[in-house]
């Protein structure tokens, strides 16, 4: 495909594929931190396909996710909504992919890994370039608030906090397991929390009677209380 005049192309793209040379996307995403950080966004949403997304020249490293196969670890750029999603500055959100699709893309890898629902935030440098994004999968199509769309944000901000971080500890190789374990110990009430939460949210027939919308208000106090924590260690390291 010619993509001298693709509508997913940033007017700035040689200069975005410089910034994201830096970050190392192969050895990135052997990294711990990442897979767990991918795993823990997955959990927060509770969606079976979380995915940090690098969006090269022609392809998009799929490598860093959580629920998908292993041979996803790289797709053609122009059958992805990482290549839209990473194009704006607010949260791309898909609700219902089946009905409403996006026609900017190539459906195929949508269709064949029967996708319903993507939101998806891109990962912007310092100066302003986005290299990739974090997004969040469904098989089913559900909806998105705003307070959620709001907490994608944030954690994306997370992620690329840690990326940066990453470039200036390279050299203390224990740096994560550290990051981790001190994440952990503060938030592993919460995951507990957040998992009997949506076990008794599932039991609810309508998304509005009020035991639902109970549940929903206390997993975005759980979100918030973990994303605060995880960004606080962060801060924490970057001092």
């Amino acid at each position: 495909m010619s993509t001298s005049s693709h509508p997913l192309l940033p007017l700035t793209e040689p200069l975005r594929l410089e910034a994201l040379r830096p970050y190392r996307v192969y050895t990135t995403m052997q990294d711990e931190t990442f897979a767990e950080l991918v795993r823990l966004t997955a959990k927060l949403f509770n969606v079976p396909i979380a995915i940090i997304a690098f969006v090269e020249e022609e392809e998009v490293r799929f490598g860093l996710n959580y629920g998908l196969a292993p041979d996803m670890d790289r797709v053609n750029r122009w059958e992805t909504l990482c290549s839209v999603a990473m194009l704006h500055d607010e949260i791309s959100v898909f609700e219902d992919l089946r009905e409403r699709p996006c026609e900017l893309i190539n459906p195929l890898l949508v269709q064949r890994l029967n996708l319903g629902f993507y939101a998806g935030c891109a990962l912007r440098t310092p100066e302003g370039y986005s290299i990739g994004v974090l997004c969040v999968i469904d098989h089913k199509p559900r909806q998105f608030s705003p307070a959620e769309a709001d907490l994608l944000q944030r954690l994306a901000g997370a992620v690329m906090s840690l990326l940066d971080l990453r470039l200036h500890l390279l050299q203390q190789p224990t740096w994560n397991q550290q990051l981790w374990a001190s994440v952990y110990a503060r938030i592993d009430t919460s995951i507990t929390r957040l998992e009997t939460l949506a076990a008794l949210a599932s039991w609810e027939t309508q998304p509005d009677t009020p035991a639902a919308q109970a549940y929903q208000a206390s997993t975005l106090e759980e979100m918030v209380q973990i994303i605060d924590v995880l960004t606080g260690h962060i801060r924490a390291l970057q001092a």
